[in-house]
């Protein structure tokens, strides 16, 4: 049944497309609407199958939402968003409301829509926004992450925190501020200063150690900034980049420099004193002579390590499988061999594979010298032990030395001021130390009285 002139002229007057439908989807009625927004006079539509225009694509969508309606014993209302052909076969995006309200003046079902195409636009440039978002911040090496003003709720994070920090993105979901325990305690509170900062409206920066379970020797860089609505922080929104790298380059350049300093000007007083002795016909010409070859010797081993040092950081942390029982057998033989008057010993596994960078070798030999050249024991022993388990390779060498100087091995790893006192006896230990550090591993020592035992912790091949 139509509805009456006066009611079907209101809705006439209405902005959306207003129809009644029979059980089969065929229109009974169309207000003025149809074309204003889909160019069809109303008589046009009446007779026809609302199914005979909608796309193909949302033909099955749009059937099953109307059959629901028909088949309802009760009451139903059903929406669907569809697209609709308009009169010049171009496609108009709807969304239609769909009722089976029983009313006897309407035989069928009413169906209210309106034109949502520029909304649909919108919200698929949206879309497409967000996809090319989520595929930069998936393939980024920068943790992305937004915050509220208040550090209560994590707004988002991408896949890359994991890596930097150490803890997943769901662990940090389920606590928002749980990232702090992934910061290094000494560290923490220079973080809450400018947490606060970005709070109060201000932007931040700074540099600080994550990731506990590489004690705290990822070095971050992390940048944010607060956004404001009408002058209230609503959002902080900031990126964490891994600077381990360039730290780690930065400081290495500062030991080489440190070290060439100190350790020319020491040989070289040494050689310029005893040349000025010798030249003043000294009696013992020749003890002035061997200090200066010794002296010299030093100078040109020194250049040598140096030289290792460069090649294995232009190198760089590229990890390869390493037979690491054969080449510490190897190694450790070739250093017996050159030197007679000492005993090495060794207890190593058939077969041990490690991944590190290649030049690890070299540390290993680093070490082994170290302990020889550094006792005061006329037949020094030393002894090297290889262990491993199912994560990690230890590799430690011990020897009857005087106790390593703390400052020697702790300068290693912490930072210190360009002090002579803090300078290393020599580059060997460096050396040891950033090949074992590119290779993701430890270096650690224990001292007494006794001599002293250095050990290198080396992840094992997953292979």
């Amino acid at each position: 049944m139509a509805p009456s002139p006066d009611a079907e002229a209101l809705l006439d007057l209405a902005q959306d497309k207003i129809v009644v439908l029979d059980a089969a989807g065929w229109f009974e009625y169309a207000n003025a609407a149809v074309e204003r927004l889909l160019g069809y006079a109303p008589d046009e539509l009446v007779g026809t199958c609302v199914f005979d225009y909608v796309h193909p694509a949302d033909t099955a969508a749009v059937r099953e939402c109307f059959d629901r309606v028909v088949e309802a014993d009760d009451e139903l209302v059903e929406q669907a968003t569809y697209r609709f052909q308009h009169a010049d076969d171009s496609w108009v995006w709807l969304e239609s409301r769909v009722s089976n309200a029983r009313r006897p003046e309407i035989d069928g079902y009413v169906v209210t829509s309106r034109d949502v195409t520029e909304r649909k636009r919108l919200a698929d440039r949206r879309r497409e926004s967000e996809r090319r978002l989520r595929q930069l911040s998936e393939n980024t090496s920068d943790a992305l992450w937004m915050y509220t003003s208040d550090w209560e709720e994590l707004l988002f994070i991408n896949s890359a925190y994991e890596d930097i920090w150490g803890m997943s993105p769901d662990e940090l979901r389920a606590d928002p501020t749980k990232f702090m325990a992934a910061v290094h305690p000494e560290d923490r509170e220079a973080v809450r200063h400018e947490m606060e900062r970005l709070s109060a409206g201000e932007p931040a920066e700074l540099e600080c150690r994550v990731n506990a379970d590489r004690d705290y020797q990822r070095w971050v860089w992390i940048q944010a900034t607060p956004v404001t609505v009408d002058g209230e922080v609503t959002r902080i929104v900031g990126f964490t980049r891994d600077i381990t790298d360039r730290r780690r380059r930065t400081r290495q350049m500062q030991v080489l420099d440190r070290q060439l300093r100190h350790n020319l000007r020491n040989d070289m007083n040494v050689i310029m004193g005893r040349t000025e002795a010798a030249r003043e016909a000294d009696a013992d010409v020749d003890a002035h002579l061997d200090t200066i070859e010794r002296t010299a010797g030093r100078i040109v081993d020194a250049a040598e390590k140096q030289r290792a040092i460069i090649d294995v950081l232009e190198a760089g942390a590229v990890h390869e499988p390493v037979a690491f029982a054969a080449a510490v057998r190897k190694t450790v033989e070739h250093v017996a061999d050159a030197h007679p008057a000492a005993t090495v010993e060794y207890d190593l596994p058939a077969s041990v594979t490690v991944s590190a960078v290649p030049q690890i070798v070299g540390g290993v030999r680093e070490l082994v010298e170290n302990a020889i050249e550094h006792t005061t024991h006329p037949s020094p022993t030393v002894t090297v032990t290889l262990t491993a388990d199912e994560d990690v390779a230890e590799l430690s060498v011990a020897d009857e030395a005087p106790p390593i100087p703390e400052r020697e091995y702790a300068s290693l790893t912490e930072d210190y001021e360009d002090d002579a006192l803090l300078h290393s006896s020599g580059l060997g230990l460096w050396l040891a130390y950033w090949t074992v550090d590119l290779s993701d591993g430890r270096l650690t020592f224990e001292t007494d009285d006794d001599g002293n035992v250095v050990t290198m912790h080396l992840p094992r091949h997953a292979g």
